[in-house]
């Protein structure tokens, strides 16, 4: 939890997800010689720097499913206001983001329930506890 300037206490939310990966010990080494050697801060450096430059090579796959998928790409944020206006109209959202989604901390479990039909996320979610449980079997 943190405090923001108005005093109130909310939960912190990064903006970042941590990976656990298993390498072999030859590949570590290798890794860990290159940041001796200077070319990368350390190991999380070379993976992340890593990681880039394969998805930047995997570009043009990567845009050819989201438009086939009809994928939102990047950070896509749900809030009380949007969703009342969703349940207003009488409508459902199929939510489908490559990235992050983000369901502010005034939705209700009822309010999502009646608003939200799936979730399907490459990537995060995040909501409350109590708005991921009543979501559950939606989220795909």
């Amino acid at each position: 939890m943190v405090t923001d300037p108005s005093g109130k206490r909310r939960d912190k939310v990064s903006d970042t997800e941590k990976l656990t990966i298993n390498l072999g010990y030859v590949d570590l080494g290798r890794i860990d010689l290159l940041v001796q050697e200077g070319f990368y801060s350390n190991r999380s450096d070379f993976i992340r720097t890593a990681i880039r430059n394969q998805l930047s090579t995997e570009g043009e796959a990567v845009r050819q499913s989201v438009v086939r998928q009809t994928l939102e790409l990047g950070l896509r944020d749900y809030d009380r206001a949007e969703l009342e206006a969703v349940k207003a109209a009488g409508e459902k959202l199929q939510i489908k983001v490559v990235g992050l989604v983000r369901i502010a901390s005034d939705v209700t479990p009822e309010l999502a329930l009646a608003t939200i039909a799936s979730i399907t996320v490459l990537g995060a979610l995040q909501a409350g506890r109590d708005v991921k449980s009543a979501l559950a079997d939606r989220i795909l």
